[in-house]
């Protein structure tokens, strides 16, 4: 019965993303405005380039620690190997994911545009809400 139930039933369908060309500070600031680890990077015709985690934002805090240079734009930071799952897969195979991986989260695609983002809470909840 599980496997029956879609990715596209739990992700997350409102979004907060980034710009490659956001000011680096803007968007930690916009992630903290949020209360959100990471944020999609789409270019301007909305294509998914990259996402922004927490993580990311380490990198800097590190730089800024040792060289007193912070700052630059999401593009700089960044990860661009971004892994996705689609809308249409089962909640079964991202729990695979999941599970394989150190990642908390994926972008959701469908026709290959962004549509969602599927957190390991999201699959939690699908699991709690068949009982």
């Amino acid at each position: 019965m599980l496997k029956a139930v879609k990715v596209r039933d739990y992700m997350a369908k409102e979004l907060i993303t980034l710009s490659p060309d956001t000011e680096l500070l803007r968007a930690v600031h916009t992630l903290l405005e949020h209360d959100i680890a990471a944020a999609p990077v789409m270019d301007e015709v909305g294509n998914l380039v990259g996402i922004l985690t927490e993580r990311d934002c380490m990198a800097v805090v590190l730089s800024a620690g040792y060289h007193s240079e912070f700052g630059g734009l999401v593009a700089d930071h960044m990860s661009r190997n971004v892994e996705t799952i689609e809308a249409g897969a089962s909640i079964v195979d991202a729990a695979k994911l999941f599970y394989g991986q150190e990642y908390h989260r994926y972008p959701v695609l469908e026709n290959g545009r962004l549509v969602g983002q599927l957190s390991r809470r999201d699959v939690m909840r699908a699991l709690e809400r068949l009982r």
